[in-house]
Formats: structure tokens, sequence, C-alpha cells
């Protein structure tokens, strides 16, 4: 049934879609795009546990902390691990998007990404974190579902298309075809398991203890998937682990590639499967069409070239990959069919909005 004050209030209230990510959280604006793309890190005061900077302020002291001070990821494999700390991030973010839009007073539509393997207990905790900051309506929508909306992929098309998002705690593989997943799989194994690989790496090859920000660092600039054209060096700064002294080592791709080879193929084996039980109508589909990456650590220098060696399908990265899921959750609230609509949100039972949407329509 249709609700005028809800139609109303849809004129002049924020619809946002957020990626509320394991490494980063991103907040798109309907009509604006991306407004926020920050990391989900929270300083907290350690006697109170309330917040003293949030987001890109919180990432540059981590491990600069004093002692009545603490750096947290409220975020862990795509999920929630601090609800209060993920609530006082949301509330922040979601603020800085009103102050951005200079929006009125309706409290807004917001739509976020969810990993497709998160249980029933791990929806609702965002759910509440959402609601909790004053969204007026929270529908989730799975990672590989958004990321393909974000991506310009045809989800609603009766060809299949494939995604695969890698971002900071998840690795989210999807077939997908009519507006609904056909096969589905969700690892956690993505950036943060790529750069403890590092972290373990040179500590036992250099006796060298270095943090996640320069295991982060050494990913990005010299690590890959398949072997460069032109092989880089880099120097890596830690503390030595028999002397306790600082020590720099120059660290090469080729050493880097190594230690990252087993998880890189464990995401290799988690898609191959996923193909192998697809139907083969929609392979046969993903011959013409390949293999969408998103997400950031999709952006892993030669992981293209290595999943088209291996899979014999084209392989190639989204527009903007990094932002994705947050351009795909707020294209939900574009979608005027509520059928195609109430396909692409969350199961039901999991969403309590998605029975109220049924009224008001």
């Amino acid at each position: 049934m249709f609700n005028p004050l809800s139609w109303l209030l849809s004129l002049f209230a924020l619809d946002i879609g957020i990626d509320l990510g394991t490494a980063n959280t991103l907040v798109h604006v309907r009509g604006k795009g991306i407004v926020i793309n920050e990391p989900s890190w929270v300083v907290i005061k350690k006697r109170t546990r309330e917040p003293f900077r949030v987001g890109a302020q919180a990432k540059e002291l981590v491990g600069r902390t004093p002692a009545d001070l603490v750096a947290i990821r409220p975020m862990r494999d795509g999920v929630i691990s601090e609800f209060d700390i993920t609530k006082a991030m949301l509330d922040h973010f979601i603020g800085k998007a009103h102050r951005i839009s200079i929006a009125p007073l309706p409290s807004p539509r917001v739509a976020i990404g969810i990993p497709s393997g998160a249980t029933e207990v791990e929806r609702r905790a965002v759910y509440d974190a959402a609601m909790a900051v004053g969204a007026r309506e929270v529908f989730l929508i799975e990672e590989p579902t958004a990321a393909a909306l974000g991506a310009g992929l045809p989800v609603i098309d009766v060809r299949g298309s494939m995604i695969v998002d890698i971002g900071g705690g998840t690795t989210e593989v999807a077939v997908m075809a009519m507006g609904g997943v056909v096969v589905s799989r969700s690892l956690r194994v993505a950036g943060d398991e790529l750069d403890q690989d590092i972290i373990q790496y040179v500590r036992n090859k250099y006796n060298l203890f270095i943090g996640e920000r320069m295991a982060e660092q050494v990913k990005m600039t010299i690590g890959s998937a398949y072997p460069l054209k032109e092989e880089k060096m880099m120097p890596v700064r830690g503390r030595n682990l028999v002397s306790g002294l600082p020590e720099v080592v120059d660290v090469s791709s080729i050493e880097i590639r190594e230690a990252l080879a087993g998880s890189v193929q464990v995401i290799i084996d988690t898609i191959k499967d996923a193909l192998d039980e697809a139907p083969p109508e929609i392979v046969a589909d993903l011959l013409e069409t390949g293999i969408c990456l998103a997400g950031g650590t999709s952006q892993l220098q030669g992981l293209t070239n290595r999943l088209t060696e291996e899979l014999h399908l084209r392989t190639w990265l989204a527009e903007d990959p990094l932002t994705c899921v947050a351009r795909g959750a707020g294209q939900l609230f574009e979608i005027s069919d509520p059928h195609i609509f109430e396909r692409l949100v969350a199961d039901v039972d999991r969403n309590p909005n998605k029975n109220r949407r049924r009224e008001q329509e």
C-alpha cells in the first residue's frame, strides 16, 4: 500500500549506500556519488571507551597512540566485532554525509553491503547499528550483489555474469542471473590475510618485525600475483628480532609474490569451485562476459593475468573497483520495480525493512 508520508520524506532525506568494510568505509549519497572514503579505524579512550578520532585521523595514530588511547578496527572479516564502536563510527560517517550534503532534517534511508556468508546474528548487528544512529530505514544487500550493481554488470538479465569482490576481510564470489545469485562463495581470505602473509615472511626470512601499515604499503607497492615485466625492490623498515634495534632490508617483488602465493591460490581455488557448480549454460555465457573483479585487493598487480591464465576466462577489473560496493548499495534506491528490489535485498527473514516496504508499496 502506498504510504504518502514515506514518499514525501524520500523527496527530502538522503538515500545513503554504505560499504562498511574491514579496511575502509565508503559512503555513497544518491545524486552526489561517493562523499566519504576513509579507513575503518577508531581511536578510543581506554578508560571510558569514548571515540577520540575516527577514520583517516584515527589511522594516522595507529602505532603511535599514548597509553590512555587505543586504536581499534571495529570490523573484522567484514562483520562487526565491536558493536558500540562500530555504532560510533557509523554515526560519525552518516553525520558527516549529512553535513557534506547540507541535508535537511528527515532521517536517511540506508543500504549497507554485508558478506554473503554473514550469519543471521551478524546481519542483525549491522542492521541494529545503523538503526541506532538514526536511519529511517535500513536495507541489507549482499556485497557481491552490490559490487555487481556498482560495476555495471547486467545482473537483471537472463544472461549470466560473475563478480569476484576481494576486499580487506572477505572475498565474495557470485555467479548471477535474473537479479538473483545462482552460485556464491564467501571466503575470509582477502587483503588482511595478504598483509599477514607479508609480515610472517619478512619475520621468518629476515628476523624483522614489521607492522600492518608497513605490510600494506609493501603489498600495494611491489605485491603481485603474476610475474611483472620489471621486478621491483623496496626498502622495508622494522625492528630486528635478535638485536631489538631498527633495521632496513631491501625486499624484491619476487619474494613478496612468493609470500602471497598461498592465499592467492586459495582465492583462485574458491573461484574454480564456484565455476564448477555453475550450470553449463551460465558457464557458456561467461565465455563471452568474463569475470569482473571488484574491491580494493583486486588491484593486486598481475591478478587479472593470473586468473585469466588459470581459469581460461577473460578476467577484467571494474572501473574504480574500491567503490563498487558503496555505489551498488546506493543504486539500490534507484530501482523502481518492487519485485526486482526485493530480489536484490537480503533475505526477508533477516531484513525487517523488507516487510515494511511491502506494506508501503
